[in-house]
């Protein structure tokens, strides 16, 4: 083979492993936007139930076409405390057997309808103007483009049959004994490391047997590799993050090392059993066919001319013989999905035995983790549907934190409680409320920069607003509070009537905001028509505190210094109602 050839080859291999990798992100981001509030509502959803944990897990994997994305989010979610180390295992158990639908999608054999499927795809997705279309169609170009992607690196790999250098390179790798069959996994395994992607190492392993490259158990034994090379994306995730964070990424590892270690002890059995169950349903992954044309012919009548295998007609010409094996890649498809299933079904009575001991081997930390928003970072950004949805736990925490200051300063106002810790704590609070905001505001904006559906940048700007509403009211508590303690300073406190009434005014505003998070934490968009009414209860309240204040102050004398006190903070409380109701109708989407 001369350099042209192999350049040819290589620039067949590594464009259609490119446009292979591409199609899976445009299949993907196709799906969760169609998915669109499935995907969130199905991660919501994640309970203590095993069973239901492991179906999530695959159904949201299917959808994302990606384990490893999946795991990173698990991760991500464990890190903030959206979910606990049980309900983390279940997912990840599921995210296994949903990332097996990649091969199970290339069983369809629609190769080479893969580049007219991208181009007439691409048409709609360019002129079509209503979003849940314009995605659909982009699902579609990925489609194409896998196929298409595919068909270009088996093209790629053929003429290595006919390279007896690179023949014999591959021959050094064949799942033959125990220890062929490690070797293989190993390079299965390395390979998806430097990928960073199981599915593509999938497609390339489909490539190489399709090809004739390598045989049928050499291609199940790389695939074994590639579940534990996926592990790598959930662990690097995992690196920063709190202590239970790292134990979902560490039973991901565990689970897919395990479960690569007793099948590769058991290999030739295993294989054995899979044909056995080929052979009932009519399939033959070792089948090899040769095509001169439309003509099968024996390998007996091959023959190599320029590195290219042909078979000299009756009529003495000569046509380039195709070698497929028309069963392959359903093989691989089924020893994926057997290997996963199985797994699952051995691992999943143990999942709350595995949290224990993940608890025993990685121990908490002696000082206490502070689940900040550094999850917040780019690899979220590759899955909008589950970005939002993690911005939108941390904007439940930043309400969080308000009801534990709303809570804290009436300890302040109505029992006096003006401790130098307390004080402190409510300060702390309040610089916690403007990281996080910050923090939100920032990886939301990255979002919106991304060019994703209309419905996630809707979503967005609804958050940043929410955000803005909550960290708005942290710094009028803060108000307050200096409002209060500059009181307590010289030495003054407020008559009996106007203590009773601003200690009202609190319980109202706290009941009002209660009323106003829970609807957010349940998804009531329809929250406003009972906030319009508290809204205006409140406001009324304030106008008839403040009269009654203005009524005392006519008849007797109250110090300047109490009053203008008085007379901020009710407007304080008022400004916070103000912008709870803001948060209301963010939430009904009427901002």
């Amino acid at each position: 083979m001369n350099t042209a050839q192999f350049l040819k080859m290589f620039y067949s291999i590594i464009g259609g492993l490119g446009i292979f990798m591409l199609g899976m992100k445009y299949m993907s981001d196709g799906l969760q936007v169609t998915a669109g509030d499935r995907l969130r509502n199905m991660i919501s959803a994640v309970t203590n139930n095993r069973f239901l944990a492991v179906i999530i897990g695959t159904v949201v994997t299917c959808i994302i076409q990606s384990s490893s994305v999946t795991t990173v989010m698990v991760v991500g979610f464990v890190n903030s405390g959206f979910m606990t180390l049980g309900q983390a295992i279940g997912v990840t158990l599921g995210a296994n057997i949903g990332t097996t639908i990649t091969g199970w999608i290339l069983v369809l054999k629609i190769g080479k309808y893969g580049l007219p499927i991208l181009g007439i795809a691409a048409l709609f997705y360019r002129f079509l103007r209503q979003d849940r279309w314009r995605y659909i169609a982009l699902f579609a170009m990925g489609v194409g483009m896998i196929f298409f992607g595919l068909e270009l690196m088996t093209n790629g790999f053929k003429p290595i049959r006919t390279m007896p250098a690179f023949e014999q390179w591959f021959h050094a790798f064949q799942a033959d004994d125990y220890f062929g069959v490690l070797k293989c996994a190993f390079v299965g395994c390395v390979l998806t490391c430097i990928v960073q992607s199981s599915s593509a190492t999938l497609g390339i392993t489909i490539g190489l047997a399709t090809a004739g490259v390598i045989p049928f158990h050499t291609a199940a034994a790389l695939v074994l590799g590639e579940n534990i090379g996926t592990t790598i994306t959930a662990w690097l995730a995992s690196l920063g993050t709190t202590t239970n964070a790292k134990r979902a990424a560490y039973a991901h590892v565990f689970f897919n090392v395990v479960g690569v270690m007793w099948i590769t002890a058991i290999f030739n059995q295993y294989i054995g059993l899979l044909e056995f169950l080929y052979q009932l349903v009519g399939i033959d992954p070792n089948l090899e066919v040769l095509k001169a044309g439309d003509l099968v012919i024996q390998a007996k009548d091959i023959v190599l001319q320029n590195d290219k295998e042909v078979f000299q007609t009756a009529a003495g010409t000569f046509v380039e013989v195709t070698r497929e094996f028309p069963h392959v890649t359903k093989g691989i498809a089924l020893v994926h999905t057997c290997f996963n299933i199985v797994n699952v079904l051995i691992f999943l009575p143990f999942t709350r035995t595995m949290a224990r001991a993940l608890t025993r081997l990685v121990p908490d930390k002696p000082f206490k983790e502070a689940p900040h928003l550094t999850l917040l970072d780019d690899r979220f950004l590759e899955t909008p549907s589950l970005a939002i949805e993690q911005s939108r736990v941390e904007i439940l925490r930043m309400g969080e934190n308000v009801k534990l200051m709303l809570d804290k300063l009436r300890r302040v106002i109505a029992d006096g409680d003006d401790s130098e810790e307390l004080v402190k704590k409510l300060f702390h609070r309040e610089e916690v409320m403007d990281i996080m905001q910050k923090e939100v505001v920032v990886f939301l904006t990255e979002l919106l920069s991304n060019n994703g559906s209309h419905e996630v940048a809707y979503r967005c700007r609804r958050q940043l607003c929410m955000a803005d509403e909550y960290e708005s009211v942290s710094d009028y508590i803060i108000n307050i509070l200096k409002i209060h303690l500059r009181l307590k300073k010289d030495g003054l406190s407020y008559p009996e009537a106007e203590m009773k009434g601003l200690i009202r005014l609190h319980d109202e505003v706290t009941a009002y905001f209660e009323l106003v998070d829970t609807g957010y934490e349940k998804r009531h968009s329809d929250i406003i028509s009972k906030a319009y009414p508290r809204a205006d209860a409140i406001t009324f309240l304030f106008r008839d505190l403040r009269e009654q204040h203005l009524q005392h102050i006519s008849k007797e004398r109250v110090e300047p210094l109490i009053s203008v006190s008085y007379t901020n903070s009710l407007n304080a409380y008022r400004r916070i109602k103000d912008h709870l109701l803001n948060f209301a109708e963010a939430l009904s989407g009427q901002k």
